[in-house]
């Protein structure tokens, strides 16, 4: 399994759930967002002992974010996703335990937000696009867009 066959799976299912409800003027745009690892996938934590667990296993290490979207109208329909490699400075138990908190990443692939506190003060580095961490390509998103 790859990690982009989980969001690109997901995102249209999403879409494909709206099929026969589009009107002619519609268009879809459903996403799905995942953290891969070499251990494989995190998806949103459990709850905060999740997220522990998960941000222990992101600290001092890089990971993908793999974002699909699927767009869909009445008579069509395609999915495309993104990849950026995302890597973390090393986080103290103190600082986990500060995010948690503060920030409630239970909404959140691998339990984090590239826009919160963590992402500011502990992405080391980023290679590809930040939206697509921020669970949607824009710049992808827009160009297949033109085409519709």
């Amino acid at each position: 399994l790859r990690g982009s066959e989980i969001p690109v799976y997901l995102s249209e299912k999403k879409a494909l759930s709206l099929r026969g409800t589009l009107h002619a003027e519609d268009i879809v745009i459903a996403a799905d967002t995942i953290v891969w690892t070499d251990h494989g996938v995190l998806n949103k934590p459990a709850d905060a002992r999740d997220a522990e667990r998960m941000l222990q296993a992101l600290s001092g290490k890089s990971h993908i974010v793999y974002t699909a979207v699927s767009l869909m109208t009445s008579t069509w329909h395609k999915t495309f996703y993104d990849a950026t490699e995302v890597t973390f400075a090393l986080l103290s138990s103190e600082e986990i335990d500060y995010y948690i908190e503060t920030c409630k990443p239970f909404d959140k692939a691998g339990a984090y937000g590239a826009q919160d506190w963590i992402g500011v003060a502990k992405i080391d580095g980023l290679r590809g696009s930040y939206f697509n961490v921020m669970g949607l390509p824009t710049h992808k998103l827009y160009a297949e867009l033109q085409l519709i």
